[in-house]
């Protein structure tokens, strides 16, 4: 388990993190990229309690993701299966887990103070904190990838799902955009990363 996870999560990371699974035995499975999440957590009918994290996050993407469903764990086992997923309990089972690892012995320096700020009062998905988002998308793989923000209004761009869109204006936050197949509008978060489409050309 050490050499497995030596390949997706800091080196200081490691010990901590195959301590815990070896305490909960828990079953961790690396798994291809989903468009919907990071990470999944899933009790068995056997009781044993399974992992899953995506292969395609950059190492600190993938500690987050990974004490995120451990958190889920220790909030079940804690206070029982009555609590809500992201409730109260999983917060605060997410800091506690959280905290040890956020030193620049793990961490990029750069990446500490949003971290630090971000864990205060942890979301259901990283996703929604915009700043830590934009500063961990650093740490990808090069793609060919833009935050909605970045793009022109007016120009088309294509979601992980496979919709296409046309970006529109800004409302407070976050971009009204219409869909191109239904002429329905949604709204997008600044930090939502999109393809880029080409320009039609008349």
């Amino acid at each position: 388990m050490h050499d497995v996870l030596r390949k997706y999560i800091p080196e200081r990371a490691v010990e901590p993190c195959v301590s815990l699974i070896k305490k909960h035995k828990v079953q961790l499975h690396i798994v291809g990229e989903r468009k919907t999440r990071h990470g999944d957590y899933r009790k068995l009918p056997t009781g044993q309690v399974k992992i899953t994290v995506n292969n395609s996050l950059n190492q600190y993407r993938f500690l987050i993701t990974l004490i995120h469903e451990f958190a889920h764990l220790k909030a079940y086992e804690d206070f029982g299966f009555g609590i809500k997923p992201h409730g109260i309990e999983w917060k605060r089972s997410f800091q506690q887990l959280m905290l040890p690892f956020i030193h620049p012995e793990i961490f990029p320096q750069k990446l500490l103070p949003y971290l630090a700020n971000h864990f205060k009062n942890p979301t259901a998905s990283s996703d929604t904190d915009a700043r830590l988002t934009i500063l961990l998308k650093e740490y990808d793989s090069p793609n060919e990838n833009n935050y909605i923000f970045e793009i022109p209004k007016g120009r088309r761009f294509r979601t992980k799902k496979g919709r296409v869109f046309v970006k529109g204006d800004k409302r407070i936050k976050r971009y009204e955009c219409l869909c191109v197949k239904t002429q329905r509008l949604y709204v997008f978060q600044p930090h939502a990363e999109v393809e880029l489409l080409p320009e039609t050309i008349d």
